[in-house]
């Protein structure tokens, strides 16, 4: 298909044919499959948000550009924990990427700069508002050298009233509310245990990079795609924040119980806790009969979801008698057998090794050389182009000769 703007397909000039799942080689070498492959992206990204989006976009095959300060990302030093003295934060959301040390300040690394933004499909930022226009960097000053880039700009609250305030996952967890649903309700708001709105934003961010690749190829043109962590918070609290948008209802802490299903919490066993999780009624009578208690879900205080949300307190008491019968693992084996959704509750090595059992393969070591490292693989599996970890996680101006080498190429190529 030709573009009405250009007689070039974005990342044409890189994307080898790759019918049948057969390997192609990216704009720097790297061999693979994945559905993103000729596509080049400028990362100028730290920390979080902006590199779990762009590992996610390389491991489908983007040739992913790391652009570092002469002292690195931030999180080379979020230590512990660590492998063979690398922090293991940088190591979980840089795997695929190509690194180039570059001080923005300096002129002639800001020169390479601008020649990475000409010859890339994307530009992906989250530099405090301002401070790219400052350096010359910013969308307008980006489309000028490539008219038809896609430039991805997150920010922690925004670029108007909120541009001020730094864009700290913990800040937004606060800020929005959440912390305020989280814990039980007699102790204090407690955030969550991962930066988690660090992680929706990043994948807002591949989901709003991907649909302006979508349009680009329809149409030739690039665009600003903007996202704040405040807006990917809501959106992500989807229920809860509804709950007061739609219906006026502010909600509250209810430790690890659901606001408008029951059971759907831990469950006290013989010997510790088990997630049982009932979604509707007719799983609520299932497990009455697994427990031995159909009477129970004929009861009419019982019967429907919203009975059962209304005498919870009683229906625990009911179902924690029977449940201290047996141990979490006997429930979790013959609840599980009948087809009812439980889960102990584990740590996260418990997390990774059930993972295993059930063959999920969630461990995949990055890189092709000497260097492999274990990291949790790609959430998405595709049938025609698999995604691949031919690159570890680089090291800090581990590809400066290799990029700088490229660019002079791609500048050649423009005055041919």
């Amino acid at each position: 298909m030709t573009h009405p703007s250009s007689q070039t397909a974005p990342g044409d000039r890189n994307r080898p044919a790759q019918e049948g799942g057969r390997p192609g080689v990216d704009a720097l070498g790297r061999e693979g499959t994945g559905p993103l492959a000729g596509v080049v992206i400028a990362d100028f990204s730290r920390v979080l948000a902006g590199p779990y989006a762009t590992m996610l976009l390389a491991d489908m095959g983007a040739t992913v550009i790391k652009v570092e300060g002469p002292d690195g990302d931030d999180t080379r030093s979020y230590m512990p924990p660590v492998r063979d003295g690398e922090a293991t934060f940088f190591l979980a959301v840089n795997r695929n990427k190509h690194s180039i040390a570059l001080d923005l300040k300096d002129p002639q690394d800001l020169d390479v700069a601008r020649s990475l933004i000409r010859s890339a499909d994307v530009m992906i930022e989250n530099f405090k508002p301002g401070n790219m226009a400052r350096l010359g960097l910013d969308y307008a000053a980006a489309a000028e050298l490539k008219p038809d880039i896609i430039y991805a700009s997150i920010t922690g609250f925004g670029t108007g009233a909120g541009a001020h305030i730094p864009g700290y996952d913990l800040l937004v967890q606060a800020a929005s509310g959440m912390m305020s649903l989280t814990g039980d309700q007699d102790t204090q708001p407690y955030r969550a245990g991962i930066a988690l709105f660090d992680v929706i934003t990043g994948l807002h961010a591949a989901i709003g990079i991907l649909g302006a690749l979508h349009h680009k190829d329809q149409t030739g043109e690039g665009q600003l795609v903007e996202l704040n962590l405040l807006t990917s918070a809501l959106s992500g609290m989807v229920n809860q924040s509804a709950a007061y948008v739609t219906g006026g209802v502010v909600p509250t802490r209810m430790g690890n119980e659901h606001p408008s299903m029951y059971p759907y919490a831990p469950m006290q066993t013989g010997d510790g806790m088990l997630i049982v999780a009932t979604g509707n009624d007719a799983q609520f009578v299932r497990l009455c009969e697994a427990l031995g208690l159909p009477a129970v879900a004929r009861d009419p205080k019982f019967a429907k979801t919203r009975q059962r949300n209304e005498h919870r307190d009683e229906l625990r008491k009911i179902l924690h008698a029977t449940l201290a019968t047996q141990s979490a693992a006997q429930w979790f084996s013959e609840l599980s057998a009948a087809g009812l959704p439980c889960a102990p509750i584990q740590d996260v090595r418990g997390g990774v090794e059930f993972a295993q059992q059930l063959g999920l393969q969630p461990v995949v070591l990055a890189g092709n050389g000497e260097r492999k490292i274990p990291t949790v693989r790609h959430p998405v599996e595709y049938s025609r182009t698999p995604v691949d970890y031919s690159l570890a996680p680089p090291e800090l101006n581990e590809s400066s000769e290799l990029v700088r080498s490229w660019l002079l190429h791609q500048k050649a190529l423009a005055h041919a």
